[in-house]
């Protein structure tokens, strides 16, 4: 998120997820070649920002592995829109107990909306 260096070990998990989006050789030369010019465009609103971590959470459990360092990313990136980190372990449980509350992954995304709204925050 525009900073000048990224550890080494978030450019480890960044790669991973790479991986499990399916970017080709390509798309990964081109991000290399042009990184320079490359822009990072932060969600403007509450709204939109929780949808980037709940998004970000998301792709995390599709693979139902879990790494500590996936949710250190997504914790600094909650912190780094306004949010406590906590929200990623909170947006994980909804997402993981879903099925077993009989909910889709979509009803928990609108839940989550109605929450950030009714609330205003």
């Amino acid at each position: 998120m525009q900073e000048e260096t990224i550890n080494r070990k978030y450019v480890a998990c960044l790669l991973k997820w790479s991986a499990q989006l399916n970017l080709s050789d390509n798309d990964l030369n081109y991000i290399e070649n042009n990184f320079d010019q490359l822009e990072y465009k932060a969600p403007e609103d509450k709204i939109e920002k929780i949808e980037s971590i709940y998004h970000l959470v998301h792709m995390i459990y599709l693979d139902n592995v879990v790494e500590d360092i996936e949710l250190e990313v997504a914790s600094i990136y909650a912190e780094k829109l306004g949010f406590a980190a906590s929200i990623v372990g909170e947006l994980f449980k909804a997402i993981a107990t879903a099925p077993y509350d009989g909910k889709s992954t979509s009803e928990v995304h609108s839940e989550i909306k109605e929450f950030l709204e009714l609330n205003d925050i």
